[in-house]
């Protein structure tokens, strides 16, 4: 088939903090040198923002550094946190509050700001385009196109107006090749080509492997009266027993909303376990439900994270591309926070590209002086202090995981002289069905709990329906005939968007995929305990349309 091709110093893919942060350093860079430089940035969702999800509570210390002057140019940060509150829920209505001495410093959120990630990323778009970056929404990055050395060569967006056994319409149009020196893959966690990079050159060779958590976002309208601009509230334990870790947070945002959510470990044994059905109970503890009740629920929405930290990070050159942001795993889970992590990744890489092109190189190599300015970064250091936190939660359970990671911090600055590690695979946690005890969860209330059909229309999520399915079966018949009998088929509750759904007809059961309700969020993709679902880019522009996650 013949493709357009358009010629770039530097593709990125992803329009998110690391990607746009890449951009913005790349145009900098250029014009402090006065060198022309062509960058463009892919962007799979329908603008720049709408797949963007994130707590957030929000550490400005990239973002200094890239843009000194942020207030001035108008960043949408307006709410500085006022005060840190964190509860261990040990009931369905009991909790106890814990001093700040108790809790690792790390949890401590002084100086930083609670805002939607996704006004952050438009905000940045605003700013590379001003310095020359071009953004291509609505088209997502398909396949790496390769150099016959093997090197990546760029990127081949995706076909338009394909039906659902993947024949042209009348509607087709065939996807360009954007190719360039060198390619920037920011797509986020669970990358789809993230992912091919890794196992192709095998940057995750003496890593352990990466781990995940399921992060549940809503945000809320709340009776003024009940509104403390500026405060952050997070809570360990109920609704998750002790084998399942993870926890909730709440955070008051200005315009008398709320932005309420739950991150849950995706190494949770039990198959039975719904982790959206965990959140909405969640919402009921009387801690929670006493800012949400009378209130209105307004969007939703879902999200893996990669959760791994310094252990788990892959290595992030091979020739011709880098690897950035939640695509290497560059979150600091000590912190519950990963977008100043992603954006310094990001401004690294960009220093590095623009050292090599501005020294003549035509592109191609592995660029491991990459490898060097992160050693040297405040990043690397941030990451390595905090190496022992997720594996310390794993092998010691939330109490004594907590305990230890209250001292490594607070007293060591996260120094002491050992390594945990967790070897394990997410996925390989899962008991059989007849192991584990049946989870009764309560209907929803419709008040403060919902269903997931009713959550999915708040995140305005849209496929078109004539299209390849986007979440492939490696064999289709293993969901019946192994993960069925065998897990009680966990896809029907470990998706967020009832995208996954198990039949009874006349004829036997039936599997079916519901891709057009997929929200995005890659865990059928991380935890299929057979691994047998890839999760690829859909058509362009599909997904959720989050207004300001």
């Amino acid at each position: 088939m013949e493709r357009e091709s358009m010629e770039f110093d530097v593709v990125i893919v992803g329009a998110g903090p690391s990607g746009l942060s890449t951009a913005c350093k790349l145009m900098q860079l250029a014009q402090e040198k006065e060198q022309e430089l062509m960058v463009c940035v892919v962007e799979k969702g329908s603008e720049v923002g709408a797949h963007i999800l994130s707590g957030a509570v929000f550490e400005p210390r990239a973002l200094n550094e890239l843009f000194p002057d942020w207030q001035e140019k108008g960043a949408p940060l307006n709410t500085k946190v006022t005060g840190d509150d964190i509860y261990l829920l040990n009931g369905d209505e009991s909790a106890i509050k814990l001093p700040g001495f108790g809790v690792p410093k790390t949890m401590h959120n002084n100086g930083n700001y609670i805002a939607s990630m996704g006004n952050m990323c438009r905000w940045l778009a605003e700013q590379a385009e001003s310095l020359g970056v071009e953004i291509f929404p609505g088209f997502p990055a398909q396949e790496v196109i390769y150099h016959e050395d093997g090197s990546v060569a760029g990127i081949l967006t995706g076909d338009m107006g394909l039906d659902t056994e993947g024949n042209q319409k009348d509607s087709f149009v065939p996807g360009m090749e954007l190719r360039a020196k060198y390619t920037v893959f920011a797509e986020g966690c669970r990358g789809h080509l993230g992912k091919e990079l890794i196992g192709k050159f095998a940057l995750d060779a003496d890593k352990s492997p990466q781990h995940y958590g399921i992060g549940f976002k809503e945000i809320w309208d709340i009776d003024p009266d009940k509104h403390q601009e500026g405060l952050v509230v997070h809570t360990a334990g109920w609704p998750l027993d002790k084998d399942t870790g993870g926890g909730g947070y709440l955070y008051h945002a200005e315009n008398n909303q709320v932005f309420v959510g739950m991150i849950i470990d995706l190494n949770y044994s039990n198959p039975h376990l719904s982790p959206f059905d965990e959140f909405q109970r969640y919402k009921h503890h009387p801690k929670i439900a006493q800012y949400l009740t009378g209130g209105k629920r307004v969007s939703y929405g879902a999200r893996a994270l990669a959760k791994g930290g310094f252990n788990s990070l892959p290595k992030m050159t091979m020739p011709g591309a880098l690897l950035v942001g939640c695509d290497a795993g560059t979150i600091n889970f000590a912190k519950i926070k990963g977008n100043h992590t992603a954006m310094k990744s990001g401004m690294l890489a960009a220093e590095t590209v623009f050292q090599a092109l501005a020294s003549g190189d035509e592109g191609g190599k592995d660029l491991t002086g990459f490898t060097d300015k992160f050693k040297q970064s405040w990043l690397y250091d941030e990451l390595y202090n905090t190496r022992n936190f997720g594996p310390a939660m794993h092998k010691f359970g939330t109490f004594w995981g907590g305990a230890f990671n209250t001292i490594d911090q607070n007293f060591f600055g996260g120094k002491l002289p050992v390594n945990f590690k967790d070897e394990s695979l997410d996925h390989a946690q899962l008991k059989t069905a007849a192991e584990c005890a049946v989870i009764q969860y309560p209907k929803p209330d419709n008040t403060l709990s919902f269903d997931k059909l009713s959550s999915v229309f708040l995140s305005n999520t849209n496929h078109e329906e004539e299209q390849p399915c986007h979440l492939k079966l490696a064999d289709s018949s293993i969901p019946l005939s192994v993960n069925l009998p065998k897990y009680a088929e966990p896809a029907q509750r470990y998706c967020p968007a009832g995208v996954y759904e198990v039949e009874s007809t006349d004829d036997g059961d039936k599997f079916v995929i519901n891709a057009q309700n997929c929200v995005h969020c890659k865990t059928c993709d991380i935890k299929d305990p057979s691994q047998n679902i890839t999760w690829v880019t859909p058509e362009g522009a599909g997904g959720p349309n989050y207004p300001n996650m």
